[in-house]
């Protein structure tokens, strides 16, 4: 079974869902409650909202630090990998390393990978990571100083956003705008 919760950030509602195995998805801040809630019931139609398990309010307390601004390690939240292809699943690692305030370009991930070739299928990954924030994949760019693309909603304004909040040096100094 899987449950869900909304919590509020600074910069909106946010979510989380779980089953016994760990984090099935993670949903980024909305202006609206009922926006996040209708975003898990589409994607699991048989949820239900609960109170979030001990373990992990660790991560909702991490997810809302960062939505302040503030440094948090989310490295430790545990996923439910079991649906998730053993390639995305190496993607996901590495992103998982990257510091907040930091990013890596898809080209650095597909080289840690062992082939640099595989940059476009780093990004295909990314855009099917079922958790943002935790999985941060907003903390991946192109090449270049470009942002590259967000599936999330808002896109790459979403990213960028995200990338200033946590005070990416490339958002700071502008590079992640040309």
């Amino acid at each position: 079974m899987t449950e869900y919760a909304l919590f509020e950030t600074a910069i909106g509602v946010a979510g989380i869902a779980w089953n016994e195995a760990g984090l099935v998805a993670c949903h980024l801040p909305e202006r609206e409650a009922e926006t996040a809630r209708r975003g898990f019931l589409r994607r699991f139609p048989d949820s239900v909202e609960a109170e979030p398990p001990g373990s992990l309010r660790p991560t909702i307390a991490g997810i809302q630090a960062l939505m302040r601004g503030e440094k948090a390690d989310l490295s430790a939240a545990p996923l439910d990998l079991s649906r998730t292809p053993e390639f995305h699943a190496r993607v996901y690692e590495i992103a998982r390393a990257i510091p907040a305030g930091e990013t890596l370009t898809y080209g650095e991930i597909a080289e840690k990978l062992g082939d640099k070739l595989l940059a476009r299928d780093v990004g295909e990954a990314l855009g099917k990571n079922p958790w943002p924030i935790v999985v941060p994949c907003h903390r991946v760019t192109a090449a270049g100083g470009k942002p590259g693309g967000f599936s999330a909603r808002g896109g790459v304004n979403t990213k960028l956003r995200l990338l200033a909040i946590e005070g990416a040096k490339a958002a700071a100094q502008g590079d992640l705008f040309a």
